[in-house]
């Protein structure tokens, strides 16, 4: 009987002990906790962790980190609750297509000021091409944090 006492014991610590592995080997990922659309800008207000097991398969690579997601603009809809494909967001667009910006040349103490029309959408530092609303030829510059467009760089 004592025997038998033992063994239960022993059993009933296994399975402890295995409960508390499972949890060790969770993972939490940041996740919607409302859903957000395509060209809305993701603050933390909006994320909250949820734990997934460490066996749980995603489809594609996924965030595991609030603060990379703080900032960013959502490419797609995102659901409550599901982990955030890395695809699926990107750095906020500066200058949109189709929409008027301010082009500047600056070179030495010259700073010359224009008005162009974007080819493409532009985040921070990327190189686009803008029309030229006066002359109409097509140049290519760099979006500057302001949202303007500097060519001659």
């Amino acid at each position: 009987m004592k025997h038998l006492f033992h063994i239960a014991l022993s059993v009933a610590a296994l399975a402890s002990a295995g409960a508390r592995a499972a949890s060790a080997e969770e993972r939490i990922l940041p996740v919607p906790s409302i859903t957000i659309y395509a060209g809305d800008t993701i603050t933390e207000s909006m994320l909250k962790d949820r734990t997934f097991p460490e066996n749980y398969r995603y489809r594609t690579a996924v965030i595991e980190s609030p603060r990379v997601l703080a900032g960013k603009m959502a490419r797609r809809t995102l659901l409550p609750g599901e982990p955030i494909p890395m695809n699926a967001v990107d750095d906020p667009k500066l200058v949109t297509r189709g929409v008027q910006t301010q082009i500047v040349f600056e070179e030495g103490g010259l700073s010359i000021m224009g008005t162009g029309i974007p080819l493409q959408s532009g985040t921070l530092g990327e190189t686009i091409q803008v029309k030229n609303v006066d002359s109409g030829r097509i140049i290519t510059g760099r979006v500057q944090p302001d949202g303007r467009v500097r060519i001659g760089f």
